[in-house]
């Protein structure tokens, strides 16, 4: 109940900052206040489309069960929110500029966000509290990855766009961000994508820790099938120009598998390791950032060779294997075929 009534509170929150259509003067006192509505079961705001319309015209309902948990739930759930709507409303008044405002607002967007889970798993006697830096790496792991997949989305934006990648990486690569939308920058706007994707990177093997220290079976495929299917999401933005053109997302089937498989910390590991043999597999050696990538795949690689649990591994991503695989034993078939006929003919 308490992982619901948190997510539906910061899903409101998300949804006042996403309102673009609503003016920076009306959204950033609600930002910093709405935790204080908690506490009123008359208040609403109506903003947002669709079920987010709906959640905001209705957030009574948000209250009445806010009202409804115990106090320490309520403390926790409350300090999040004052936090990252604080974060929210800073980052509506200023642009992402540097890479350090790019991990302060993930920080905001998403790390806080990670930081109340492992809150709210300590209060209800499950877990072990975890360290900060672990639980908040969580949530930059998959806000960052969000933030690459809706690269279209937010340059689209209407009546205004939102422009979350920093402006110190893609100025390397472009004068407007909105450059990487046209054919002609391709290269140019692939090399920034692949730069994203490895400073994402530098937060995996943190959850990999997180994850390996999670006991209740429950609460780690919570953790673990979100984490799984964002590093495969992940290997597929890599090198990838659809990026600009819409949404790259992981074949349902596969998400279905990942859902279905996730039992242990060592179906994690073993995931993992299989994105990232993908990854690897699709780097451009003249990439400007081939070299950081590779090495941030090798460690991540490393931490799940150590844990002993890849001897007698599955694959996750045997469909997402790099395109010369089908032809390859297309080609082995024929082949073994062939010799096969062979030593029937006379």
């Amino acid at each position: 109940m308490q992982v619901c009534v948190y997510y539906l509170v910061l899903r409101a929150l998300d949804t006042v900052e996403d309102d673009t259509s609503l003016d920076t003067e009306i959204r950033v006192p609600i930002l910093r206040k709405i935790y204080c509505h908690f506490y009123d079961p008359e208040w609403h705001f109506s903003c947002g489309t669709m079920a987010f319309k709906v959640l905001m015209d209705q957030f009574h309902h948000v209250s009445t069960a806010f009202l409804e948990l115990d106090k320490n739930y309520q403390e926790v759930i409350k300090a999040i929110t004052k936090r990252m709507g604080e974060g929210m409303a800073k980052f509506l008044c200023k642009e992402v500029e540097t890479i350090e405002d790019y991990n302060e607002y993930c920080h905001y967007a998403a790390g806080l966000c990670g930081l109340g889970l492992s809150k709210l798993f300590y209060a209800s006697g499950r877990e072990d509290l975890a360290p900060e830096s672990l639980s908040i790496s969580m949530g930059l792991f998959l806000q960052k990855i969000s933030i690459i997949r809706d690269y279209l989305e937010d340059i689209n934006e209407v009546p205004k766009c939102r422009m979350f990648w920093p402006r110190q990486i893609w100025s390397k690569y472009a004068t407007k961000l909105e450059e990487f939308k046209y054919e002609e920058n391709s290269v140019k706007a692939v090399q920034c994508l692949n730069e994203m994707v490895t400073d994402a990177l530098l937060h995996a093997e943190d959850c990999l820790i997180y994850m390996s220290n999670v006991r209740d079976p429950g609460l780690f495929r919570f953790c673990a099938i979100p984490q799984i299917i964002n590093m495969g999401n992940l290997a597929m933005y890599y090198n990838n120009v659809e990026i600009f053109k819409g949404v790259v997302e992981m074949r349902r089937g596969l998400c279905a598998k990942i859902i279905d498989q996730t039992r242990t910390m060592a179906d994690v590991y073993r995931a993992f390791f299989d994105f990232c043999c993908i990854m690897e597999s699709k780097v451009d050696r003249d990439d400007p950032n081939a070299s950081t990538t590779l090495k941030r795949l090798e460690s991540i690689s490393k931490t799940c060779i150590n844990s002993g649990t890849l001897k007698q591994r599955k694959f996750y991503i045997f469909n997402h294997q790099p395109e010369f695989i089908i032809p390859f034993l297309i080609t082995s078939f024929l082949i073994m075929l062939a010799i096969h006929l062979s030593t029937k003919i006379p």
